[in-house]
């Protein structure tokens, strides 16, 4: 018979791991795609597969915890992954945010890339391709966009870098990504300053929008006008007007603050839009010197003029 002692030691022994267990290696960066149809998901993640990320399209949300669980294992084989996520309806939405929220309680970093675009622009889309969207049903094109538009309001507020692409074709919005998710040493923030023409509308993308038409517009002198505000000569116009410089130095101070705020809260991407009438002299002119000023304090820095050459 067996001793008590014999007993003891084998119900205080921890059993040997299970044959072919895997250790748990480092957590994949995962990013996921998401907004609205017709935006450009697919795009964006093509690129990312490019840049040597690990892309899986559609997947149900549910099922994000798990494919990072399985990166985990893959020893560093796959240390980053894309998911392209299609909300379609009120119970995918449900499951995302739980995804979301479990991803969190296990301390995953993700960031949530939200694609985004005019009504004008997605309808233009679905009828050049002749394809209704997801979640129009008996109803229209725009009728599809409000549904889908309303269900993702939340999420895009949540987002971590929104991208409009409105105005965008397939290489610019792929340079958009490559700026954001190119490999090297990550910055603490990117910022991209936008300008762009209030006679166009505002950048639905922007996180802050600031107004240069308090500035005498270079448009009615006529030898400045065939100029951009890139050149020295709009440039030199626009901050010999009383109040530019002083505009310039102020605003720059607040983004210090703000961005200082936002480094705190682990916000890495800001979009800042100046504007003007047209999107041709003063908010360009502007955008670059401001653009300039946050670079020189370690900011990364994009420029992107939205209107320029449009007129």
């Amino acid at each position: 018979m067996m001793s008590e002692q014999t007993r003891r030691e084998e119900q205080t022994t921890a059993p040997p791991p299970a044959a072919g267990a895997e250790e748990q290696g480092p957590t994949p960066e995962l990013v996921i795609i998401t907004g609205m149809s017709g935006a450009g998901r697919s795009t964006a993640a093509k690129c990312l597969e490019d840049l040597g990320w690990f892309v899986v399209d559609n997947l149900p949300p549910a099922l994000i915890p798990t494919m990072v669980d399985l990166g985990a294992r893959s020893q560093g084989n796959v240390a980053r992954i894309a998911v392209v996520v299609d909300v379609r309806g009120r119970s995918f939405f449900d499951s995302l945010r739980e995804s979301l929220t479990d991803l969190d309680a296990k301390g995953v970093t993700r960031r949530v890339v939200f694609l985004e675009a005019s009504d004008n622009a997605l309808v233009q889309r679905f009828e050049s391709v002749r394809r209704p969207h997801p979640l129009q049903g008996e109803g229209r094109i725009v009728d599809g966009i409000a549904a889908e538009r309303d269900l993702l309001r939340e999420l895009r507020g949540d987002a971590d870098l929104v991208i409009d692409t409105s105005h965008l074709n397939v290489h610019e919005l792929r340079a958009k990504m490559d700026a954001q998710f190119t490999s090297g040493d990550e910055p603490e923030l990117r910022a991209t300053v936008m300008s762009f023409g209030y006679k166009y509308g505002l950048p639905v993308d922007a996180d802050h929008v600031v107004d240069c038409r308090f500035l005498p517009n270079p448009h009615w002198v006529p030898e400045l006008r065939p100029f951009t505000g890139t050149s020295e000569e709009v440039a030199g116009y626009v901050f010999n007007q009383p109040g530019a410089k002083e505009f310039l130095d102020r605003y720059a101070e607040l983004l210090q603050l703000i961005a200082a705020g936002y480094r705190r809260e682990g916000k890495r991407y800001v979009t800042i839009a100046v504007g003007c009438t047209g999107g041709k002299h003063r908010s360009v002119a502007m955008s670059e010197r401001l653009a300039r000023r946050l670079a020189a304090e370690g900011v990364e820095t994009v420029v992107v003029h939205r209107d320029m050459g449009r007129e």
